[in-house]
């Protein structure tokens, strides 16, 4: 019904539009007597061989939402209906901020991706907070946070650790977004030496509490060999947690889009099909050159459960969906748990 019937209305309209329609919908319609309910009885899909122990976190599926979708922690009770095992909420960034002009968000129908410059837009941390007080546990949620756009270069660790220490009670652990391409002063989020430093802020922090939450990197999915390397070395070295591989793209190669659409969607992050090879071959590499060393969420081109086995066999311990879910709907998440369990 979705692919037949759903999304091609949806992509009549603009895709930032839509989105928010989708979200009241979706709201809406779970306030409706029963609804939740039946969401529940068709999408999720139960089983005890599904969980996964990671992090000292229990997952009831190895399927998530990206960061992204959610990005103020305003649907997830919501999505969560939908068989999720886990939800990453944000970027989140302590002020709230605009993000890029409009527009910035697009569809590649025919290579089933999405070309996104949003910006880190966001309600900003003391509305992520109120909205993560509704709560209801229906599974594990994750903080993706991030620095301002105006924030100085050396006030960008500030702005992690405000995260941080503010969404801590809140959420089940954390990841530092340094790979998004649609921020500015890109390459000191990308410096070996700053990350450290970074990282190091930010379990010294973690510290402070009495629950230590896990932390997470999130990466790009084009870094060489010799940049996966240091990511591995960078890893070994401050004990972190884990890597989520990847963020979006800004490779181009081999897109069935038209060069002149392109040229008039302009710079942005890709997302989807077209780098699922490229995700996947991180995380390959990654997994095996550190010989398992630390666990991977894989994310990047995942719209089947065929996609989603490839990417766990590839090293991924667990996986996200984001531009998939938009093109295949709700049921692709029960059809990866239901190959799951087929093994």
């Amino acid at each position: 019904m979705y692919k037949l019937l759903i999304r091609p209305l949806f992509f009549l309209f603009d895709p930032e539009k839509i989105h928010h329609f989708t979200f009241s919908l979706v709201r809406f319609l779970n306030k409706l007597p029963f609804v939740s309910y039946l969401i529940r009885s068709i999408y999720v899909v139960e089983d005890a061989r599904l969980e996964r122990d990671l992090f000292g976190l229990k997952f009831i599926n190895p399927v998530g939402l990206a960061a992204g979708f959610d990005k103020n922690a305003v649907l997830y009770n919501e999505l969560a209906n939908f068989g999720f095992g886990f939800i990453e909420i944000g970027t989140v960034t302590p002020k709230r901020q605009e993000g890029n002009p409009k527009q910035r968000l697009f569809r590649l129908k025919d290579d089933q991706g999405i070309i996104n410059r949003m910006g880190f837009n966001n309600e900003g941390l003391e509305t992520a907070i109120k909205q993560l007080k509704q709560n209801k546990g229906k599974l594990l949620i994750g903080g993706n946070i991030g620095k301002n756009t105006q924030t100085k270069p050396e006030d960008y660790t500030a702005d992690y650790l405000t995260c941080f220490n503010g969404l801590h009670p809140y959420v089940d652990y954390f990841v530092l977004n340094v790979s998004c391409p649609n921020v500015g002063s890109h390459a000191k989020l990308n410096d070996k030496d700053y990350l450290e430093e970074l990282i190091g802020t930010v379990q010294k922090a973690n510290k402070n509490f009495e629950l230590q939450k896990p932390i997470l990197l999130k990466i790009a999915p084009d870094l060489n060999t010799n940049q996966l390397d240091e990511i591995i070395e960078l890893i070994a070295i401050t004990k972190l947690d884990g890597v989520i591989a990847s963020n979006t793209s800004m490779d181009r190669t081999g897109l069935k889009t038209s060069e002149s659409q392109l040229e008039s969607i302009g710079n942005g992050g890709l997302s989807g099909q077209p780098i699922k090879a490229k995700s996947t071959q991180v995380i390959k590499y990654l997994s095996e050159k550190s010989n398992k060393a630390f666990p991977i969420i894989g994310v990047g081109g995942i719209h089947s459960a065929t996609d989603a086995l490839e990417k766990l066999d590839a090293g991924a311990d667990l996986i996200q969906l984001y531009t998939g879910f938009i093109y295949e709907g709700p049921k692709l998440i029960k059809d990866i748990n239901k190959a799951l369990l087929k093994r």
